[in-house]
């Protein structure tokens, strides 16, 4: 069951994605170990997550939250809030942990293995070169107004305006074509 999107085009936001509605009916993706396990086998992190626990579920969402935190912030201009400085110390330190382990055998099939640590360190090292690269001024946040999650606009004309069309897109479109509709009814 694929029950994530991944519509950022960058790991660590697809990670803060996973908490929806950030303004209004916030709706958490990540609510047990298994719901994690899911999204790190989903997001093509590791072949097969072995068991996770509330720990790791709860290491997570603080690297999502300060992940969060710091795209909505950048870049800083002092004096940073002290929330904002934990959340860059937090990426910093988490961004320091190993990769996930990548082997081919002898038929050219790709194995990724690792834990937690490993999810957390490529989670978190996606996060750094966002931030330092030049990806970061193609950053935008789905121009739904409910809408929380964030992307990266690689189109060509940098006019992507929906974290993605199955979701929000479709969504204003149909809006807009009911309001037209209504309008040619009366």
């Amino acid at each position: 069951m694929d029950d994530f999107v991944f519509v950022s085009g960058r790991l660590s936001l697809d990670l803060a994605g996973t908490l929806l509605w950030r303004r209004s009916r916030r709706t958490e993706l990540l609510r047990s170990p298994d719901d994690l396990r899911r999204w790190i086998h989903q997001a093509g992190l590791l072949d097969a997550p072995g068991l996770l626990d509330a720990r790791a579920l709860s290491r997570m969402c603080r690297l999502r939250e300060a992940v969060y935190a710091l795209v909505d912030a950048w870049p800083l201009t002092p004096p940073a809030d002290s929330e904002v400085r934990e959340a860059l110390a937090e990426v910093n330190e988490t961004a320091r942990l190993p990769l996930p382990r990548l082997q081919l055998d002898e038929n050219g099939r790709l194995t990724r293995t690792g834990g937690i640590d490993e999810v957390l360190g490529a989670v978190a090292r996606d996060a750094v070169d966002l931030l330092g690269g030049t990806d970061f001024t193609r950053v935008r946040e789905c121009l739904n107004e409910d809408c929380t999650r964030l992307f990266v606009d690689l189109s060509r004309s940098a006019n992507r305006r929906w974290c993605g069309m199955t979701e929000c897109g479709n969504r204003h479109k149909v809006a807009n074509y009911r309001k037209r509709r209504q309008g040619t009814a009366r």
